[in-house]
């Protein structure tokens, strides 16, 4: 069966995952060579790996960045995101995490270790209630 690219609405995002899966396999294959010109590096790709891990006191972030020296990432919280930025020789990397709940980003504290980044942060206390007088 074939396909009439004009008639189908979803065109561009079956396009774009076509895109990317070739890109994913086409990775996997040593022996390809990649013209520079289309290979866009904007971050760790699937070296990079970010977890978040919920309790009832704190909220832990755990992110992979491999090939980066301590003194080339910067972090900053609002306290709803987390943004993490990272340099290595090679790459850039940028992400923004979106904390499953409020923190207090005053309270944060973050370790590099191996190639691991790891940030903890206190909840946020809950709102209080405004009397109306």
């Amino acid at each position: 069966m074939r396909r009439d690219d004009r008639d189908e609405p979803f065109d561009d995002l079956f396009r774009e995952i076509e895109r990317m899966m070739n890109e994913m396999m086409n990775g996997a294959n040593a022996n390809v060579d990649f013209d520079s010109s289309s290979n866009v590096d904007n971050g760790f790709g699937m070296d990079t790996h970010v977890d978040i891990h919920e309790t009832d006191d704190e909220v832990r972030v755990v992110a992979d960045l491999p090939g980066v020296e301590k003194d080339n990432i910067e972090l900053e919280c609002d306290g709803k995101t987390l943004t993490i930025s990272a340099e290595s020789e090679h790459r850039q990397y940028d992400e923004r995490v979106s904390l499953p709940t409020r923190v207090n980003e005053h309270t944060a504290s973050a370790t590099y270790n191996n190639g691991v980044l790891e940030v903890v942060f206190d909840r946020a206390e809950q709102s209080s209630d405004i009397s109306l007088e």
